[in-house]
């Protein structure tokens, strides 16, 4: 490592400049990698990982020094990464936060993990998150983390008696604390955006269909899509130009389209552009803190040459019991397949297969789990299929067709990620209700599968960070990219780390 390099921490940074200064040798992957993994056994206590094995992280790190020094080099060449734990790993234990698949070790990658690899990208290890990726707070994860020898939550690095959000809470509480540059996540109701959002650090959801979920362990599958999360627009730009592009013979939801560089129009002006503020975004259930950053973030893009324009999503409320209705039936059908038969959890003792069946699945599940099998059920039995499950797709529909008309006004569309900053853990107590209701802003993108992403945008009450929602139209992600870009060229809240790490 030259001198240039010594007198500045590596997790500083950014995903951009550690593949720069890699390819230029002023660092090894190797140096990165011993790292990042140091950092994370000193910070083990925010219970973000939940698997390392750092024999296969510093192989693939030496190996990336190798093709660097033959002068092969892939645009993430040596960077180092962490996955989410909801993406199967052939190196790594995939659980997706469940005694159901506790200790299961996949045969092959998922595309996105495979993808990022071929770039380069070596693997730190998996980051927890909330069981089958049902969660808003990462309190629902059964697996202890790395370090520690009981089930805990994961710990926002901001204050350590809150929580990350979820579900892809250990993603966002890595990057944050500068455990990982860069992390996947996946994103069925916000779950990219809100965490991203809670930990101060920026994520993005692309259109649904424009990365695999070729080997992510399903939830909803209408609705589940991955993304990166990062410390800025600029490395997320890197990271999504890897993992997305189409994958048609292993995933029939994989749009045809080519892989992109989203980094293309990073630098291009947002002069003249028209930014959406939907009248629903700014009800009463905001809180005032939160309001008064998004309002200034708003103020900064006026001041930046873009055009305020309002507009309404007037199906907004709907889309929290319209998703609460669609995604539990879809977990309903996708969780079926863990009946202790084949692989997975199977319980010890039991008399007939009908026995086999309950016991496994009642060992294997958490509350929150069972709780929406249940409701998905219900829904898809016969005599309330059409009454419910009919109808939630039917106003789905008619809230892609408001975005639709939003568009025709705006070119972008901003607002809050969430009502609130992060909240106190068991905040919520034994009332998902609470947690459902926080996912309200971004609940409706996701249903009309636009993309979406969160910047940090501030502080609010108990210095808690405070993310500003951009979402676009479909195929956008190099246009919000570039809004992204220009907001935190002009502003540092991106920059800023919490204290202690």
């Amino acid at each position: 490592m030259t001198d240039s390099l010594s007198t500045h921490a590596l997790h500083d940074l950014s995903v951009h400049d550690m593949a720069l200064a890699l390819r230029n040798k002023q660092v090894s992957s190797v140096e990165l990698a011993q790292h990042f993994l140091q950092r994370s056994r000193d910070h083990a206590h925010l219970g973000a990982f939940v698997a390392i094995d750092e024999t296969t992280t510093l192989a693939q790190a030496q190996a990336a020094d190798r093709r660097i020094a033959q002068g092969s080099v892939g645009a993430l060449e040596g960077v180092p990464i962490a996955h989410k734990d909801i993406f199967v790993t052939k190196d790594f234990a995939t659980t997706a936060g469940s005694r159901m698949l506790k200790g299961y070790r996949s045969p092959f990658d998922a595309t996105v993990v495979a993808k990022l690899a071929a770039d380069g990208a070596v693997t730190l290890g998996k980051l927890n998150c909330d069981e089958f990726a049902m969660g808003s707070s990462n309190e629902n994860s059964a697996i202890a983390p790395v370090g520690q020898e009981a089930v805990t939550p994961v710990r926002n690095p901001w204050n350590a008696e809150r929580i990350p959000g979820g579900s892809s809470g250990g993603s966002a509480a890595a990057v944050a604390a500068r455990l990982a540059p860069a992390a996947t996540g996946t994103d069925t109701g916000g779950s990219i955006r809100q965490p991203a959002a809670f930990c101060g650090i920026t994520g993005i959801k692309p259109t649904y269909g424009r990365a695999s979920r070729y080997g992510m362990v399903a939830f909803a599958s209408s609705l589940d899509q991955a993304g990166p999360m990062a410390r800025s627009a600029q490395d997320c730009a890197l990271l999504l130009s890897s993992l997305c592009g189409p994958d048609l013979d292993r995933d029939s939801t994989s749009l045809d389209m080519p892989a992109e560089n989203y980094g293309r129009s990073l630098q291009d002006s947002i002069e003249g552009l028209r930014i959406g503020v939907p009248q629903e975004f700014f009800g009463e259930g905001l809180s005032a803190d939160v309001r008064a950053s998004v309002e200034a973030a708003l103020k900064q893009y006026e001041q930046l040459g873009a055009k305020l324009v309002p507009i309404s999503l007037p199906r907004t409320e709907l889309s929290i019991p319209v998703y609460y209705i669609i995604a539990p039936a879809e977990a309903s059908s996708n969780l079926s397949r863990f009946d202790g038969v084949k692989f997975g959890h199977r319980a010890k003792d039991y008399g007939d297969l009908a026995d086999m069946y309950k016991k496994t699945r009642a060992e294997g599940f958490g509350d929150e789990v069972k709780r929406r099998i249940m409701i998905g059920a219900y829904v898809l039995s016969h005599g309330y299929y059409d009454a419910y499950y009919l109808q939630a797709q039917k106003i789905r529909r008619m809230i892609a067709v408001d975005f639709q008309l939003a568009f025709k006004q705006c070119d972008v569309i901003a607002g809050p990620v969430a009502p609130s900053v992060a909240w106190k853990l068991d905040g919520h107590g034994n009332d998902p209700l609470a947690d459902y209701l926080a996912d309200i802003f971004t609940l409706p993108g996701s249903l009309a599968g636009l993309p979406g992403m969160s910047i940090p945008a501030g502080f609010g009450e108990g210095h808690m960070p405070v993310g500003l929602q951009l979402i676009g139209n479909y195929m956008q992600e190099a246009r919000l990219l570039n809004v992204a870009h220009r907001f935190q060229q002009a502003t540092d809240w991106h920059a800023q780390m919490p204290k202690g790490f």
